[in-house]
């Protein structure tokens, strides 16, 4: 079975091969129809699922891997989720890590800016988003996007093999 991820993003693609390693993982550009920064676990969510549905096919699963920020309380969480969806339209969700941002990134945010842009200057570096991510930051690298969106990956299979 093919698997379509509906991202060019190099973690979330690595995530899927890794997690799917017998199949053949294509990856295509695909607009998750949310805001550029989701700012709930709803609207993470919601852009995992468009995602996967339009890489789904009658031959291939479509995943879609989004990442978020959403508020408990009067704290910003950092979230994730993904989406698979079957040939059938059957669509299984997951969500994974969640850990707490720094006020200054709440208002960076809040002024309308992208957390993956932020984390660039935040961390003086060059493509956080495509390497360790916001999670690998502030978790002193014991947590990658990698291993984040893994794990979350792990959770849609697991889902879908179970229901088989």
């Amino acid at each position: 079975m093919k698997i379509i991820i509906g991202s060019k993003n190099p973690t979330k693609i690595k995530a899927v091969q890794d997690i799917f390693f017998n199949e053949e993982v294509i990856s295509l550009d695909v607009p998750s129809n949310v805001s550029v920064q989701p700012f709930s676990d709803d609207e993470t969510m919601e852009g995992a699922i468009n995602r996967a549905k339009q890489c789904a096919t009658d031959e291939a699963l479509g995943i879609g891997l989004e990442g978020g920020v959403m508020y408990v309380q009067d704290q910003l969480y950092l979230c994730n989720w993904g989406a698979l969806v079957t040939p059938n339209k059957d669509v299984y969700t997951a969500s994974g890590a969640r850990i707490p941002l720094p006020d200054e990134i709440d208002v960076q945010l809040k002024a309308g800016f992208e957390l993956g842009d932020l984390m660039d200057v935040y961390a003086k570096k060059k493509g956080v988003r495509h390497k360790e991510g916001a999670i690998g930051i502030f978790t002193n690298e014991k947590v990658s996007r990698h291993e984040m969106f893994a794990h979350v990956v792990k959770l849609l299979r697991g889902q879908w093999e179970y229901n088989q």
